[in-house]
C-alpha cells in the first residue's frame, strides 16, 4: 500500500504536468474503477470535460485535484482580482494498492491495467494523457465536493493552499509533513487514548500519513517499543517519534518512496528506492545496525500486530512491563 512519501512523489510530479491544464475528454475503460462515483461513467465524464485543473492536494495519502467549471474560470494563480470564491468540485485519487497515475504521449501503447484516460489540452513538451492504470483494482477515481475546513486552515499540501477539503478527506488529521500541524493538539489528544502508540500513530484521525513501514522506521529512530502506553508518554518522547517519523519520510520523499512491489511507481513510471535505506521494517533476524555500530549484537525481531508485522529491537526498543496493543 502506498505511504504518505510515496502519494507526496506522485502529487509532486503531477503539479509538474497537470496544474492549469484542461481536462478535453474522458475514456473509461473499466467502471470498476469509478465505481466511488455512484452517477457512472457519463457522469463521471461530464464532470470533469471541459474543467481546468487547479492544483494537487494530498493530505496523508489522500489525492485530490480541486476543478474550475470551465477551461476560462480563473483559480488561484490567475491572481488576487481574479480569484474565484471557492474551486467547488475536485477528482479524487485513491491509489489503493496498485493504482498508477501515469503522464503518456498519446502515441505510448496503452498499459495493460488501463483502467481511465483522462486527455488535457496542449502544452510545450508535457504529455497529453494522465492515465490511471490499476492492475488490483482496489484504488480508484471519483468526481467530490469541496467543503471547507474544520481549523480554517488550507485542506492539504498544494500549490496555492486554499481553505477547503475533499469531503471524503475531511475527517483525516494533518500529516506531520503538513506546515499546520499541531504537536500540542495531537499530544493532548494521544495522552487520552489508552492504547499502544504504534496503534496511535496508524489511527488516520489523530495524525494522517504514517502506515505499517514508516511508524516501525520511526518507532526504531526514536528508540521506542511500538507497545508503549500512550496516556504514560512524556512530552519529549511524543515530540522525538514525530520528528523522527517526519524525518524517515522525508528521507524516502528524497529517495522517491519505498518499492517493495514493482507495481509502485511515480508519474514517470520510475519505482522509488528507500527499502534499501529501512532500519527496522523488513529486518527480521538481521542485526540492528544501531546496535551494531555500539559494539552489541542484537537481532531484529519480528511480531504480529493488527493483522501486519512490527520489527523492532529488543535491546534498544525493550518492550515495556505495562505494554498495551
Amino acid at each position: 500500500m502506498p505511504e504518505l512519501p510515496e502519494v507526496e512523489v506522485v502529487r509532486r510530479g503531477l503539479v509538474s504536468w497537470v496544474r492549469g491544464r484542461t481536462i478535453t475528454s474522458v475514456d473509461v475503460m473499466d467502471p470498476r474503477s469509478i465505481r466511488r462515483h455512484l452517477l457512472g461513467a457519463e457522469d463521471f465524464a461530464g464532470n470533469l470535460e471541459g474543467a481546468r485543473v487547479l492544483d494537487v492536494v494530498r493530505r496523508g495519502k489522500f489525492l485530490w485535484l480541486p476543478l474550475a467549471e470551465t477551461a476560462d474560470e480563473p483559480g488561484p494563480g490567475d491572481g488576487p482580482a481574479a480569484r474565484p470564491s471557492r474551486p467547488r468540485v475536485a477528482l479524487m485519487a485513491h491509489l489503493g494498492m496498485s493504482g498508477q497515475l501515469l503522464m503518456q504521449d498519446s502515441d505510448v501503447p496503452d498499459e495493460k491495467h488501463l483502467k481511465v484516460r483522462l486527455r488535457l489540452s496542449p502544452a510545450d513538451g508535457m504529455p497529453e494523457q494522465l492515465r490511471f492504470v490499476d492492475q488490483r483494482i482496489f484504488g480508484g477515481l471519483f468526481v467530490t465536493t469541496l467543503v471547507p475546513t474544520a481549523d480554517g486552515g488550507p485542506g492539504g499540501l498544494g500549490e496555492t493552499p486554499a481553505p477547503f477539503i475533499a469531503e471524503e478527506a475531511s475527517h483525516i488529521a494533518r500529516d506531520p509533513l503538513d506546515p499546520h500541524f499541531s504537536f500540542d493538539s495531537f499530544y493532548r489528544r494521544l495522552r487520552t487514548r489508552k492504547t499502544g502508540l504504534k496503534r496511535a500513530l496508524l489511527d488516520q484521525g489523530l495524525v494522517s500519513g504514517i502506515g505499517n513501514i514508516y511508524a516501525d522506521e520511526a518507532l526504531w529512530r526514536a528508540r521506542l517499543h511500538y507497545a508503549r502506553p500512550t496516556d504514560t508518554l512524556r512530552r519529549a518522547d511524543a515530540l522525538r517519534v514525530l520528528d523522527a517519523a517526519r524525518e524517515v519520510m522525508l528521507d524516502a520523499l528524497a529517495a522517491g518512496g519505498t518499492s517493495f512491489d514493482s507495481l509502485y511507481v511515480n508519474v514517470n513510471g520510475a519505482s522509488g528506492y528507500f527499502d534499501r535505506s529501512l532500519n527496522a521494517y523488513g529486518r527480521e533476524n538481521q542485526q540492528c545496525k544501531r546496535c551494531a555500530d555500539a559494539g552489541i549484537v542484537s537481532l531484529m525481531k519480528r511480531e504480529q500486530f493488527m493483522n501486519r508485522s512490527s520489527y523492532t529491537c529488543p535491546v534498544c526498543q525493550p518492550r515495556p512491563r505495562n505494554g498495551r496493543w
